[in-house]
């Protein structure tokens, strides 16, 4: 996954200003392919430069506003990226193995990065409720807005399930006293 197929599939789902879609990507894909205002710029120069889209300067804008659209070579890039196997992602996550740490040396300060953790997740669930209610109450047949029914679904599912996770691991972790050696397992 690059962020080139994200930019080219939001631009695919409406032209927008390079503006427009960064604030989009604040709204929607960034969520799962988080990316800078500046990066966003800088790949739809080469995105640009590659003849996969092309920018049209807006009348009537304040600055150098333009529109940016899908070329069809950057719809073909798109295509063919669809039709790429991938292998699933490992996860890498350093609040895991601080967990494991804990269970060899203590808890020390764990406790509370982990209802630190448990409260961010708690927020960004609330989040994903919120924009379903608003923007996917009625999603009725068509297949598009279904689809992406189901990204955010699956959002609202992993936050859930970090939230009941990071719940029973701090239930754990605080009956763990600092001064108990546990075993390698």
């Amino acid at each position: 996954m690059s962020l080139r197929h994200a930019i080219l599939t939001a631009l695919l789902e409406r032209p927008s200003s390079g503006l427009d879609l960064a604030r989009r990507f604040d709204r929607s894909i960034g969520y799962f392919w988080p990316a800078t205002h500046q990066s966003i710029y800088r790949e739809l120069a080469r995105l640009e430069t590659e003849q996969w889209v092309e920018s049209v300067p807006q009348p009537r804008s304040r600055g150098r506003r333009k529109l940016y659209r899908v070329l069809p070579a950057g719809r073909s890039a798109l295509i063919a990226w669809l039709a790429q196997d991938e292998e699933p992602e490992r996860n890498r996550d350093a609040l895991l193995v601080r967990l494991r740490a804990a269970s060899v040396v203590g808890p020390g300060p764990l406790l509370q990065q982990m209802r630190a953790h448990r409260d961010a997740h708690a927020r960004q669930h609330a989040e994903y409720l919120e924009i379903a209610e608003r923007d996917f109450a009625d999603v009725g047949e068509d297949p598009g807005a279904r689809l992406r029914m189901l990204i955010l679904e699956a959002g609202i599912g992993l936050e859930n399930h970090w939230m009941t996770w990071l719940s029973e691991a701090i239930d754990v972790l605080a009956t763990l006293d600092s001064s108990d050696q546990v075993s390698d397992r």
